[in-house]
């Protein structure tokens, strides 16, 4: 019995594991194709996703921000409101030096509503923001922080400080980048 077992076992591993090179129609041959540039397309995401992820945390641990802990909810603003990565927590970074200083018991790092709308935590301001920039901004046509400054903030030069703050985190994103592909030609 134990013969008969191990037999199908491997007929079943060799049905699964080798086709013959007639069996393989050019049909088939451009799935196989298609779903390894799918493959690599997944991982090529992932690798983008990761590298904006720790380039927040580098920035957001170099200005000591505890927001630091919430780099899991900017990331999935970031995909779920398909905003810029850097956006949210660049603006963290010129409205309340990245949650450092903001109007108590609000969890409002982002000088939304004047500073005062208050949130039920971090993530929910994370969010909340970014469905609001969302709507109110992306939706309507604001699709750089120069089109977004004079709707979101009074201040004429807020734009140009969001910009300086966000280039900041794409200075970091492009030195890991280049430390990486170093470290890969090593």
């Amino acid at each position: 019995m134990v013969k008969k077992q191990l037999v199908a076992l491997l007929l079943i591993v060799l049905f699964i594991f080798v086709t013959p090179a007639s069996a393989v129609s050019e049909a088939g041959s451009s799935a196989r194709l298609e779903q390894s540039e799918n493959e690599q397309k997944q991982i090529d995401d992932y690798a983008q996703y990761m590298t904006k992820k720790l380039t927040i945390v580098r920035v957001l641990k170099a200005n000591n921000s505890h927001l630091v802990s919430e780099v899991d909810a900017f990331m999935e603003a970031c995909i779920t409101y398909e905003l810029d990565c850097y956006l949210l927590p660049s603006i963290t970074g010129l409205e309340s030096s990245y949650g450092k200083f903001y109007a108590p018991d609000t969890y409002n790092p982002f000088g939304w509503g004047g500073g005062y709308i208050v949130f039920d935590s971090w993530a929910d301001g994370i969010m909340t923001v970014g469905k609001g920039l969302r709507d109110g901004y992306v939706d309507q046509g604001l699709l750089t922080i120069e089109q977004i400054g004079p709707r979101y903030a009074e201040s004429p030069t807020w734009a140009v400080r969001v910009r300086s703050i966000s280039n900041t985190f794409e200075a970091i994103e492009k030195d890991h980048k280049n430390q990486s592909t170093i470290h890969a030609l090593e």
